[in-house]
Order: C-alpha cells, then structure tokens, then sequence
C-alpha cells in the first residue's frame, strides 16, 4: 500500500507542477528572466521559492546519505528528476525505490 502511495505521489508530483509550468513555457519560452522575476515576484512567492530551494539541498543529502547506507544504484536520477520537475517528483521517487530496495532486504 505504502508503494501505491509514493506512486500516486510521484504521478501529482509531476502533474500538478508541470501544470503551472507548462504555460509559463508557452508564453514566456525558456526565459530565465521571467522565471526568477515571477519566483520572487513578491514575499510569498519568494518564501515558497527559499523552502524550495532548501528543501531540494536537503533531498540531495539525503539522497545520497541514504541511498549509499542501503547501496542504492543510479542515485543520479532522484537528483535529476529534481532538478527537471522539483522535491514533489524526486522524494516520493526516491522513498519509492528506497522502499523496494528496504523489502527485498532479508
């Protein structure tokens, strides 16, 4: 149950982001400019952008502190699928694929 779970996570994880980026995309390009400029665009937008940001340095410690200790392989993917999508794809990934690794474990 706990597997089906990450999963759904990893599904809306990636959905509902792309949601809002896939227009910005549309209308704005590849335009890092704009990008950063409407992150930050005021206090809210930017306290979300830091937790974010933070939130993402500590995945990738995590990451690779974890999945080390349980000899993960291709622990570069979790950091990608950060970086392509963000924390709400790269965590439940990770926990996903942490978890089979966890029950085929004796």
């Amino acid at each position: 149950m706990l597997k089906i779970a990450y999963l759904i996570f990893c599904i809306l994880g990636t959905a509902l982001p792309y949601s809002q980026f896939i227009p910005f995309l549309l209308e704005e390009g590849l335009n890092i400019n704009a990008f950063f400029g409407e992150l930050f665009a005021n206090q809210i937008s930017g306290f979300f952008g830091m937790d974010v940001i933070v939130s993402s340095l500590v995945f990738g410690t995590y990451v690779f502190s974890e999945g080390s200790r349980l000899k993960m392989k291709n622990l570069w993917i979790y950091i990608a699928s950060n970086l392509l999508v963000g924390v709400s794809l790269g965590l439940p990934l990770f926990l996903l694929m942490r978890q089979r690794k966890l029950e085929e474990t004796p």
